[in-house]
């Protein structure tokens, strides 16, 4: 596998001609399509998948001018660390967006093609749980991916900086429901999301959940037919792997389907819920062999940690248990004095650890799909609309609404930034 960073004059060439030409004009974010442009060539699966969808005008109302988009601060990396993530203001609307840039001359040929598909399926899809792509278009040697800006930024900066021994049962159940949402229209489409976890799930400003990281997205559609299982294992996923189902790490024959899905989903609740995801600090071999062996993870409570546990000192977990994560000793005192509970001296309700052990089957035939899900009992307390419900959930964090004083950013400089959004602590915005 070669990469493109020996001939600066051949990369641009080959980023014009190969990335711009048959990838961004098939996406129709550089203007029409010539007729009968022998240069026009596709990802035939995803076609396959979308061909029905009418075109959205979405990414059309941003205009692909780097010049209409002030760079502000630096507020993430991904992508193997070659993309960085800017805030960024919108000069016609003032409105405030993030602008994902990566550096085209560091990327293999296989990332372009990654990319390419990804900006393929985001023109196209179209549902209210899906983070929308604004705009992407190319400046100098950088593709540029803007999308809008959420304030609260992902559930694992919440979980991170807020909440670190979990978030209420009803906040999760807002934030769950969303995610299948979005799960249940990608399934309906055809595809195999392949990366859902906490740093994938956003929250806007008004209390919105959305789901990201259609990079990972998989089509099930070949030649006009979908099909019963795939056996592609996810590139670039070497962060990702805790949240793998069993079927997709064991790349054997009997491939994986989108209920490989529904069980990232039940890693994602035990994430939320316990403060950290299951697996964390397990090497990637043992990590494999105890989900293979069936060892299933759950919600930390007083009906899964042993009372003597609970009482005498903070849990210390162990690979058995699937937690993979011991957690630090607490000497916390509380304002009276006396020592501070357990953190996990909680009770979570019948439904919601029925809702996990549906979702962790190890046998993926028996997990329920995304809309059966959508009917579990655990979605009975969700009464309100997510963004009338979430920020009071969520309280007291509130959503990052004051840039005042962040500094603009060079475009042509994207090392040596230190970011000023001290306020939202984003560990891995991975889009």
């Amino acid at each position: 596998m070669s990469f493109l960073v020996s001939k600066p004059e051949q990369i641009r060439r080959w980023v014009s001609e190969k990335f711009i030409v048959e990838g961004l004009r098939e996406l129709e974010l550089l203007g029409e399509q010539p007729p009968g442009d022998s240069r026009r060539k596709t990802n035939e699966a995803s076609i396959e998948s979308i061909a029905h969808l009418p075109k959205r005008d979405i990414m059309s109302s941003y205009l692909p001018d780097s010049s209409l988009y002030e760079l502000l601060n630096v507020i993430g990396k991904g992508f193997e660390d070659l993309m960085t993530v800017n805030l960024a203001r919108y000069k016609p609307t003032g409105e405030f967006v993030t602008v994902r840039r990566i550096n085209l001359e560091t990327c293999t040929n296989e990332m372009v093609a990654f990319l390419q598909d990804e900006l393929h399926v985001s023109k196209f899809f179209s549902n209210p749980n899906l983070v929308p792509y604004k705009a992407a278009f190319i400046v100098s040697n950088e593709l540029w991916v803007v999308t809008s800006f959420m304030a609260y930024g992902s559930a694992k900066d919440l979980i991170c900086t807020h909440f670190m021994d979990g978030m209420s049962e009803l906040a999760m159940a807002y934030i769950l429901q969303g995610v299948l949402k979005a799960l249940d229209y990608i399934h309906h489409m055809g595809y195999v999301h392949r990366s859902v976890k906490a740093s994938h799930v956003l929250i806007s400003a008004d209390g919105k959940v959305y789901l990201s990281g259609l990079r990972s997205n998989l089509s099930m559609i070949r030649h006009g037919q979908r099909l019963k299982v795939v056996h592609d294992f996810p590139k670039f996923s070497i962060k990702v792997l805790p949240w793998l189902s069993p079927e997709v790490l064991q790349q054997n024959l009997q491939g994986y389907d989108a209920k490989s899905d529904i069980y990232s989903v039940g890693i994602t609740a035990c994430e939320l819920a316990n403060g950290h995801v299951p697996f964390k600090d397990m090497p990637v071999t043992q990590m494999l062999l105890e989900k293979l062996n069936g060892t299933v993870p759950c919600l930390l409570d007083t009906t899964t940690i042993p009372p003597e546990e609970l009482m005498t000192k903070p849990l210390r977990s162990g690979a058995s248990t699937g937690f993979g994560e011991n957690m630090a000793a607490s000497n916390a005192k509380a304002s009276n004095g006396e020592a501070a509970p357990h953190p996990y001296l909680r009770t979570f309700s019948p439904s919601f650890h029925h809702f996990v052990e549906q979702c962790l089957h190890r046998n993926p035939e028996l997990r329920p799909s995304a809309s059966t899900l959508l009917n579990h009992s655990f979605f009975k307390q969700v009464k309100r609309r997510p963004s009338e419900a979430l920020p009071e959930l969520l309280y007291p964090v509130t959503p990052m609404t004051c840039f005042e004083g962040l500094q603009v950013q060079d475009p042509n400089s994207i090392c040596g930034v230190e970011s000023s959004l001290e306020q939202l602590t984003l560990d891995d915005w991975e889009f």
